[in-house]
């Protein structure tokens, strides 16, 4: 099936093929002068968090999050990334934008404010959501920062690949399909993922302050692992024990909204302990494993865009899968807006090969295999000789690395011969040179400029940052210009206004009604 599937798509010509559409969601600290997480409020300048469409927050007042709209092309998505970063910059005065994935200082939970969205019902359902988290898990992992990358394939496309496999359901459910099937194979490949991008090896020790782990001292403000490639997406990164049970099955729609929506009704004793109020103050949206959906961590999600008060549950149920969001991409602290275009290239072929490779359902045993792959890469995958379970065999990380590699090669050279240009090839080679040169994998280029700069974590990822700071705001804008960045803040605080102000019924009343639909 995998070699009919890839055959399929090389019978299409070059003007069958669409290309893809993508955009980026790119988190990052607010960091004053000295390291230390900024404690001052998202700035008015940069609008609203709750309505602006490309500059909000996450789970801090400190954590910002910039949102690219959707582009047809890896330029225009960098142009918008870049724009945006060029007029944050402009308005964070002192203060420093982090570059790195892994927190800048921290003084415990107590210094991780909580982000604010006003006095509207979703604003406050958006904040007591946050303050579940807290109670929960601590502030601690919130404050960590990645990247999410978004792709999806235009209607033209499915058209024509449900035409091509002789398929006679409804494009929605088709294509829900298809962006599952392509889900299964990427939770059997992501490890790659986790060895070509991870870039945070390394962390300040007051992120670690009264825990414990198995780092090695780096120096005295600074822990790491020595073969780490992600200490993000490792244990003491984003990480949920009641999670552990759920048992989120990812081979189908009906199966996916299924198991989530079982966590979101399943009383989970300790959070129960913890009751929805102190006082009359909410403290947790609900008692449940999840408060929402969003609150599952996993490497990729399907999503759908929602409608202003809709679950992401309700809109993949009633409108299908629209496009994938991949989670597990740290920051690359050597790039100024975090994401680079040969890594944003090869995640299109990445993505379209999980597409057109066979991909069976995932029983219990295969899903614990590929978790367990996934966490000993994530922990020790800069040493190229460990051994993944690959069908039943135990392979080196190096060798399965390159095989995957080799198979990406006949579909970057198919699609560079429909585009023009040799772009996929490129991007398929900077990943293969990770592999002939182990010093350029990003982890290992992080401990290595760390250790020639003399620096702990702190004050080398200050100072890059800074670096990033000082050409970004003598930046030229190439898409948007600073004029209509400042319209749009204005325009979002607007909004906001005028949500709070028709906002009239009860909060006690409006969470019920949502927790009941």
């Amino acid at each position: 099936m995998a070699d009919s599937r890839h055959q399929l798509f090389h019978q299409f010509s070059a003007s069958d093929w669409g290309g893809f559409l993508k955009g980026v969601e790119k988190e990052g600290l607010r960091v004053d002068r000295n390291g230390f997480i900024a404690q001052t409020p998202h700035p008015r300048a940069l609008g609203s968090a709750l309505t602006h469409p490309a500059i909000t927050t996450d789970y801090s007042e400190a954590l910002l999050e910039l949102i690219t709209p959707v582009c047809s092309s890896t330029g225009a998505m960098l142009d918008s990334l870049r724009d945006i970063h060029r007029f944050v910059q402009r308005q964070l005065g002192d203060e420093v934008f982090w570059a790195a994935s892994m927190p800048c200082e921290l003084d415990g939970d107590a210094s991780i404010p909580i982000a604010e969205y006003g006095t509207s019902n979703i604003g406050r359902l958006k904040h007591v959501y946050r303050q579940g988290l807290a109670v929960r898990y601590g502030r601690m992992m919130q404050s960590i920062a990645g990247a999410h990358y978004n792709l999806s394939l235009p209607d033209s496309f499915w058209s024509l690949w449900q035409g091509a496999l002789d398929n006679r359901q409804s494009l929605q459910d088709f294509k829900s399909d298809q962006y599952f099937w392509l889900i299964r194979n990427f939770r059997r490949r992501s490890w790659l993922l986790m060895l070509l991008f991870g870039a945070s090896p390394a962390l300040d020790a007051s992120f670690v302050a009264n825990v414990k782990h198995d780092l090695s001292r780096f120096n005295p403000n600074t822990w790491h692992g020595p073969d780490a490639t992600s200490l993000r997406m490792g244990d003491l990164g984003y990480h949920n024990n009641a999670q552990s049970s759920l048992n989120i099955c990812f081979n189908e729609l009906s199966t996916y909204t299924r198991t989530l929506d079982r966590a979101i009704h399943t009383p989970w004793p300790e959070y129960e302990a913890i009751g929805t109020r102190r006082g009359d103050a909410f403290v947790q949206i609900n008692t449940s494993v999840l408060q929402i959906e969003n609150e599952y961590y996993s490497a990729v999600r399907p999503k759908r865009t929602t409608e202003r008060e809709e679950k992401p549950i309700q809109a993949l149920e009633s409108r299908g899968v629209e496009y994938i969001e991949v989670r597990c991409l740290d920051l690359d602290p050597f790039s100024a807006v975090g994401v680079s275009a040969t890594q944003i290239d090869f995640l299109d072929l990445f993505l379209l090969d999980c597409l057109l490779s066979d991909s069976p359902r995932i029983g219990d045993a295969e899903c614990e295999r590929l978790d367990d792959n996934y966490k000993d890469v994530v922990a020790h995958g800069r040493n190229l000789e460990l051994a993944l379970c690959q069908g039943g065999h135990r392979t080196p990380l190096g060798e399965a690395a390159n095989a995957l590699l080799a198979g990406l090669e006949p579909l970057a050279e198919r699609l560079d011969s429909w585009t023009g240009g040799d772009t996929y090839r490129t991007a398929l080679q900077a990943q293969r040179a990770k592999l002939e040169s182990p010093q350029l994998i990003p982890s290992a280029r992080v401990t290595q400029a760390m250790a020639d700069s003399g620096l702990g974590h702190r004050d080398w990822v200050q100072a890059i940052s800074l670096q990033h700071q000082q050409a970004l705001r003598e930046e030229e804008f190439a898409q948007t210009p600073l004029a209509d960045f400042e319209q749009m803040s204005e325009a979002s605080l607007a909004e906001q206004a005028a949500m709070e102000s028709a906002d009239t019924q009860p909060f006690d009343d409006f969470l019920k009604e949502y927790l009941a639909s």
